[in-house]
């Protein structure tokens, strides 16, 4: 009778970067999959705290700007920006469900070796592909000052899931494009220099992609967002100023183009999407009252979480110690990757 071991399943890898308060639309997108994955393969998720880089100019001074609204608040530096989110997000994971017994859960610095994969991998990678990034251009049409970061993301992010040579890649349907990009680059390395990399196949979910507050994809670059940990007041203000249109309250309402009910839907069973659909339609039922709705499921869904949560803020060592031994079993698969790399590569080996 054979035995199933974890390294036995498929590898799974996937990440979360570490650029502000994590929202519904990164539950709903991808740390929900990451959570129900976590019994069905050898899980590597980590903390994309370098991805976090190529956007904390910006955070930065969105933390000015506050700070001059409210005179009360100093701003924080970059550095203390970088190392707070970093903290929230490992936490905001453990409070929703991962395990760190059952996966490797890390921060993506504490593995330098993906740097290193990254540039070797830039060397087989043309200018057009990465030009071609859709989030790139979507991010300079929208005012975002380039950087050579930004637009070389797509590399380190192949490098990220080619270092533990990752069968399954649990993403947003947003990010499909750059998994594409990933299986070319890893495909143009092999031809090159050998097998190494397997191609990874990229993993959705139906909710993968979540309306924002305004209708746009939900996304802390809009500033669209409902965090997932948001209570009272906080949560009241995000979830009642989601856009709709100008319906009057006695006239019948179009759950399929509403903002509010594709929220909804995310949250509800079956028979209460119904039920909500059929109020919308028989008029006499407002934005409001659906916003409220909507309110209510949000609060109930993750008050759990919240609970844990606070337990974990007031228990820092229990988070430290899940990363750090994340760290450790990831490096270790990185490492015999890099190892593999060199030699196809041809260059001298170094010690581990």
């Amino acid at each position: 009778m054979s035995t199933v071991t974890r390294e036995s399943l498929p590898r799974i890898l996937s990440g979360v970067q570490s650029s502000g308060k994590l929202h519904i639309g990164n539950y709903f997108g991808a740390i929900k999959q990451h959570i129900e994955r976590q019994d069905k393969g050898d899980c590597f998720f980590f903390i994309a705290d370098y991805h976090a880089m190529t956007t904390l100019k910006e955070a930065e001074e969105k933390e000015v700007a506050a700070a001059a609204k409210n005179k009360q608040l100093t701003p924080r530096p970059a550095r203390e920006i970088l190392r707070d989110n970093v903290s929230d997000v490992a936490i905001d994971y453990l409070a929703l469900g991962l395990d760190p017994a059952k996966v490797a859960f890390f921060r993506q610095s504490d593995v330098p070796e993906v740097c290193e994969l990254a540039w070797v991998l830039s060397t087989v990678s043309g200018m057009g592909l990465l030009e071609r990034a859709h989030s790139y251009k979507d991010k300079v049409a929208k005012g975002f000052t380039p950087s050579v970061g930004l637009f070389t993301y797509p590399i380190l992010m192949a490098a990220d899931i080619l270092i533990y040579r990752s069968h399954l890649v649990p993403v947003g349907r947003d990010q499909e494009q750059h998994l594409e990009m990933t299986r070319d680059i890893a495909g143009s390395f092999n031809h090159a220099f050998g097998e190494v990399f397997p191609l990874p196949e990229a993993v959705f979910n139906e909710a993968a992609i979540v309306p924002g507050t305004d209708g746009q994809k939900m996304s802390k670059s809009y500033g669209n967002t409902i965090d997932i940990f948001a209570e009272g007041k906080a949560l009241e203000r995000a979830v009642m100023g989601i856009v709709t249109d100008k319906t009057p309250l006695e006239a019948p309402l179009d759950p399929d183009t509403c903002n509010v009910f594709a929220l909804y839907k995310l949250f509800a069973s079956p028979p209460e999407q119904e039920e909500l659909a059929a109020k919308y339609r028989a008029g006499g039922f407002g934005y409001g009252a659906a916003k409220k709705t909507l309110l209510a499921k949000i609060d109930a869904y993750f008050a759990p979480a919240r609970e844990r949560r606070k337990l974990l803020e007031r228990n820092p060592g229990l988070v430290e110690e899940a990363l750090t031994a994340g760290a450790q079993r990831a490096r270790a698969v990185a490492q015999v990757t890099v190892r593999l790399v060199r030699e196809r590569l041809g260059l001298n080996q170094r010690p581990v």
